[in-house]
């Protein structure tokens, strides 16, 4: 009898709204209280209700993470503290813009981007990734690839009409009601004969239909031949810029093949400091030793090279074939998770090698040795590194 009317109060309580919401009673019908945030629960709910206790120092909850206290996270080296950890917040960690602190695996990652029709119900930034959600009724998003939330809709004014009602992926489209194809002429009352499609007369006062006037066509052909020029202009400017950029890779190609095979083993390649390397150096494993006076491995810090240099080292792994900067992330202890989030963005070379140096330990000399592991010699030479053996000239 007794599980009945426990039972029953439960029904009563769902029906009447008075849901419970840990979703749990004790054996009594009674509702198990959620515990809040900063705390977590000590004692389980069963026969009696639930207990909670603080949660412990350098430990936080929330409301998301459901009674259990977490450690607080530690930001990575070289990112900047927003916020301490507390109790009902865990720390919050200044990455670059575009960038957020992703707790699960400890690095600055790209924020990710909400699909058109979708908006942002959470910009990113310190307290986490982008969270999409569809646009709701009276909001759009035009963007393939935004971080920013749904925009409202746009009301059509009174002296304009509605061609198109707003919807997820798209604004209302307005015109304005004096555009009109056809114009409505004054009615005749000067007895000029009107021909009508049969081939008679209309009776007098019916009003005619005839085409917009000479200046509303002259006014769109202007239009259109404004239009197809700006398109014709920006097609040469397109068609301009990829023979010009396709000339520049054919020269850089022909540079670097006239300076590898003008060099052949034995001899020496002449880098930007104006030391002679050994060819059969860079297939060495460890290209990056230094001269004759230190033989130690390069110790400078990548984070402390030229930034002109440093783009010269993100495009070569950018475009370069089957070998990039994906192996480059494997070759320095990456995970494949890890590569994957990097590759989220537009630039995930310049993602990985920017995470990276922020390590303790980014050195060239171990960076140049990853580069020879996956056999890109042409980035080691971008790098400019001192190979073994080299001589001063």
């Amino acid at each position: 009898m007794a599980p009945l009317l426990i039972c029953g109060f439960i029904l009563l309580k769902v029906v009447f709204g008075d849901a419970c919401a840990s979703g749990q009673f004790t054996e009594s019908g009674e509702c198990c209280r959620v515990c809040p945030a900063g705390f977590e629960v000590a004692v389980e709910c069963g026969k009696d209700d639930t207990k909670c206790t603080p949660c412990p120092q350098g430990t936080f909850s929330s409301s998301e993470d459901l009674g259990r206290c977490l450690p607080c996270s530690q930001c990575p080296y070289g990112v900047p503290t927003l916020a301490t950890c507390s109790a009902v917040e865990d720390t919050q960690c200044e990455c670059d813009s575009d960038f957020f602190y992703f707790r699960a695996y400890g690095l600055c990652a790209p924020c990710s981007k909400c699909k058109r029709g979708e908006g942002a119900a959470q910009e990113c930034g310190p307290k986490g990734d982008t969270q999409c959600r569809l646009c709701v009724p009276g909001t759009f998003s035009e963007e393939h690839a935004n971080t920013k939330p749904c925009q409202t809709c746009t009301q059509c004014t009174d002296s304009e009409v509605e061609i198109r009602a707003c919807m997820p992926n798209s604004d209302t489209l307005c015109m304005d009601k004096k555009l009109h194809i056809l114009s409505r002429d004054t009615p005749s009352w000067s007895g000029v004969e009107e021909v009508t499609a049969g081939g008679g007369s209309p009776a007098p006062g019916t009003p005619k239909f005839t085409p917009q006037g000479e200046k509303g066509g002259n006014n769109i052909l202007a239009y259109v031949s404004v239009l197809a020029a700006v398109v014709l202009g920006l097609l040469v400017y397109v068609a301009y810029k990829c023979w010009r950029s396709c000339k520049q890779k054919q020269a850089l190609s022909k540079a670097r093949a006239a300076e590898l095979g003008a060099s052949p083993e034995g001899e020496k390649l002449q880098s930007d400091s104006g030391v002679f390397l050994d060819s059969q150096s860079l297939q060495d494993n460890q290209p990056c030793k230094g001269t004759k006076r230190d033989s130690k491995q390069d110790t400078r810090l990548y984070i402390n090279l030229p930034p002109h240099r440093q783009e010269e080292v993100e495009r070569l792994l950018q475009e370069g074939a089957g070998r990039g900067w994906r192996q480059l992330g494997q070759a320095l202890g990456y995970e494949a998770e890890q590569l994957d989030l990097f590759g989220r963005g537009e630039a995930p070379a310049r993602t990985l090698l920017s995470n990276w140096a922020l390590k303790e330990g980014s050195t060239l000399g171990l960076l140049c040795s990853a580069l020879a592991r996956i056999e890109r010699p042409d980035v080691v030479s971008a790098l400019n590194c001192p190979a073994q053996g080299a001589s001063v000239v």
